[in-house]
């Protein structure tokens, strides 16, 4: 991840929207699959991750640069959406075996069946996601963006937007939930 190009696509970007479609490609596999972990949903996963970077796009004008990855950003909106979205009630279980892991984005027929494959070889992650999924939202977010996008805490408070005290917090608290559901 390189922060200083990322920094200039940005800059680019900003100008000509056009630009925007090397972050697009950048970073559209990491938000995808985070928004299906975190729904547990093909379809849905796909408009969360549309709509993140429609959005992303739309208000790319308001974007400061601080040091810290772009894609920290894209989770944040991302992580909006999902909460947006289950706040909603839109959210309907579906049954967790369809729940692929990980997967590489290219197009929606390639991407059924890469989840489909993916599927058959990650029954503890089946497991654990239903465990995870009992959880309340504040502690599936944290425990997704430490242990599945393996982000650190520094940069999961920015995506969340509290303190790293707090994200250190959420995490242990959610571990010991989880491994106690576990037993």
């Amino acid at each position: 991840m390189n922060l200083k190009e990322d920094k200039e696509l940005i800059k680019e970007a900003k100008r000509n929207p056009e630009v925007f479609g090397e972050l697009y490609d950048k970073y559209y596999s990491r938000i995808f699959s985070y928004t299906l972990k975190r729904t547990a949903n093909l379809e849905i996963a796909q408009d969360i991750t549309s709509e993140t970077f429609f959005k992303a796009l739309k208000k790319l004008w308001q974007f400061r640069w601080r040091n810290i990855p772009f894609s920290s950003w894209l989770y944040r909106i991302a992580s909006n959406e999902i909460a947006n979205y289950f706040r909603k009630n839109k959210y309907k279980p579906i049954s967790l075996e369809k729940i692929p892991e990980p997967i590489t984005v290219s197009n929606p027929s390639i991407e059924i069946l890469e989840a489909e494959q993916e599927l058959k070889k990650h029954q503890d992650f089946l497991m654990l996601r239903k465990e995870i999924s009992k959880l309340p939202i504040k502690y599936q977010e944290v425990i997704t963006l430490r242990f599945f996008e393996k982000k650190q805490i520094k940069e999961i408070a920015e995506i969340l937007g509290k303190r790293g005290g707090t994200i250190k917090s959420l995490l242990s608290r959610g571990l010991e939930k989880l491994k106690n559901s576990v037993k």
